[in-house]
């Protein structure tokens, strides 16, 4: 894993013009339209920059929708965990679940909630053909050695014309050569689980108690509250020592989310939930050692729930939207204990996996990418239950990295009805596609209901802060060298390349594109 101090820069490929493609929500055969970009590999700060400017992945293509032009805007939402409040339908959910979990009990009933990311949204349409063409026109390894080659020759330059303190930071070759070679392990780790009593349970958790003993606690706190002068002491009286567990919340306040999530099981419990974080990797033992039962719940996932035939969910489709990620592996010592990159939060049921989430961890936000699911336990509505687990993942997160806070999910699309489910979680926030500034959900539907296409901020002054100003200090990667786009564009004689490269600032913004490097043939 490369060190923090000495990450290398993120080395794109932008693809002039606009792909026109069918639309995979009104099916119009046309009437999608994005710009796109390959990233051979990224950071995560340039990732969070650019989702923060509309952007999306899938795999390791980046791609914006052109959204005054494509038939169904995609406007990116987010979600503010913090204020959180579970629904009644959400808490619905979760209760279901803690009955399946407990007792075993199946309820067949269908709830209006959509799964999170149940249609491949975030595959560009489910273009399958567009992503293998790039993956193979995109030579990596070659771009890895002329990039090694470009780094190593400005670090000589620099030894030439000023002497320096010798420091213990990766020069930018050999983070070059860590980021785009094959790097360290990872090591997984696991986030809060549901255990069965006695077997793994966390021991930072209160333990599993008896339902005579929760009725008992329950009827303590009412007599409590109802006389808290005399109740106490009858309970005593009575040979009942006080509970070890303060009530988490009064009888009039709502219970949080957490609650409802990881409340406690009885002893003969029917079944067992794990949720593990698996780093995005074929490196980390645990994901490799699970990977062929992931796919397999892939191929099945996709068969039942999106009608697709075997060689349209192959291993090779699976693994370059779901398990190839341009994102680096970064681990800084104020960050998230799991560290920074693409993971996989897999749900085991009594040692099965019956659901995966594609998730990536940035350094404000975790960020849904997409999730799969056995559907045979559609009945426990996963796609809600997941989105909610997520929620609170993003709030554990917080409480070690105070500016991861956000939790993203993906694109809201209005016009879509099948999609509109994600305004369900609040409060949550869409980006201006004009002014890339977030505004409340609330202001952003009465608009919506007029016309698809909609600037959010009510500033007709306002512009774009983050646009690019200064285009010619585009980074270029060129010819084994890297230098800025006021360079490059003198020994360019193509009246075309200085609109694509134009065209690409604009849409990156100017941080990133100062940041990461332009790939050009």
């Amino acid at each position: 894993m490369a060190s923090w101090n000495a990450l290398s820069p993120s080395i794109v490929e932008y693809f002039e013009g606009e792909d026109f493609y069918r639309c995979g929500y009104c099916k119009n055969e046309s009437g999608s339209r994005s710009n796109g970009m390959w990233a051979h590999s990224m950071t995560v700060q340039d990732y969070q920059d650019l989702i923060d400017r509309g952007w999306r992945r899938s795999g390791k293509y980046v791609y914006k929708p052109v959204m005054n032009q494509t038939c169904c805007p995609q406007y990116t939402i987010r979600c503010r965990p913090l204020q959180f409040q579970p629904s009644k339908s959400h808490k619905k959910v979760l209760k279901k679940m803690l009955k399946f979990l407990a007792k075993g009990e199946i309820f067949r009933r269908n709830y209006e909630d959509e799964p999170m990311d149940s249609t491949m949204e975030d595959a560009v349409a489910g273009d399958f053909a567009l992503i293998n063409k790039l993956d193979i026109k995109c030579d990596l390894k070659r771009l890895s050695s002329d990039l090694k080659e470009s780094l190593e020759s400005e670090e000589k330059k620099k030894e030439k014309h000023s002497k320096k303190e010798p420091c213990n930071e990766l020069t930018h070759s050999q983070a070059i050569e860590e980021k785009l070679g094959s790097g360290e392990p990872s090591h997984s780790i696991k986030v809060h689980t549901v255990p069965k009593p006695g077997k793994g349970a966390d021991l930072n958790k209160p333990p599993c108690r008896k339902a005579k003993e929760i009725r008992k606690e329950r009827k303590m706190l009412k007599l409590m509250q109802q006389n808290p002068a005399g109740e106490f002491e009858g309970f005593h009286a009575q040979g009942q020592a006080p509970s070890s567990f303060p009530p988490k919340a009064k009888s009039n306040q709502p219970k949080s989310l957490e609650d409802l999530i990881f409340e406690s099981l009885p002893e003969n419990a029917s079944h067992k939930l794990e949720v593990r974080l698996v780093p995005v990797s074929f490196e980390d033992p645990e994901f490799k050692s699970s990977f062929s039962q992931s796919f397999s719940l892939y191929v099945k996932y996709q068969m039942a729930i999106h009608q697709d035939p075997p060689d349209e969910c192959g291993k090779t489709e699976f693994t370059r939207f779901l398990c190839s990620s341009p994102l680096e592996a970064e681990n800084p010592p104020t960050g998230p204990e799991c560290g920074y990159g693409s993971f996989h939060q897999q749900y085991w049921l009594d040692g099965k996996i019956i659901a995966v989430g594609v998730i990536d961890i940035l350094p404000y936000c975790v960020s849904s990418v997409y999730l799969y699911y056995d559907p045979d336990y559609s009945f426990l509505s996963l796609g809600v239950y997941s989105a909610l687990r997520e929620i609170a993942f993003t709030r554990q997160l917080h409480e070690k990295t105070s500016q991861l806070s956000y939790y993203y999910m993906g694109f809201y699309i209005h016009s879509c009805p099948k999609m509109k489910y994600k305004g369900q979680y609040r409060p949550s926030d869409l980006l201006c596609p004009e002014t890339y500034v977030w505004v409340p959900i609330e202001q952003c539907l009465p608009p919506l209901e007029n016309s698809k296409y909609c600037r959010f901020n009510q500033d007709p002054e306002a512009v774009d802060q983050g646009r690019s100003k200064e285009p010619d200090r585009v980074r270029v990667f060129h010819k084994k060298a890297i230098m800025p786009y006021s360079v490059y564009k003198k020994h360019q004689k193509d009246p075309s390349e200085e609109a694509t490269v134009l065209q690409y600032a604009s849409l990156v913004g100017q941080v990133c594109s100062e940041r990461m490097l332009l790939f050009r043939t």
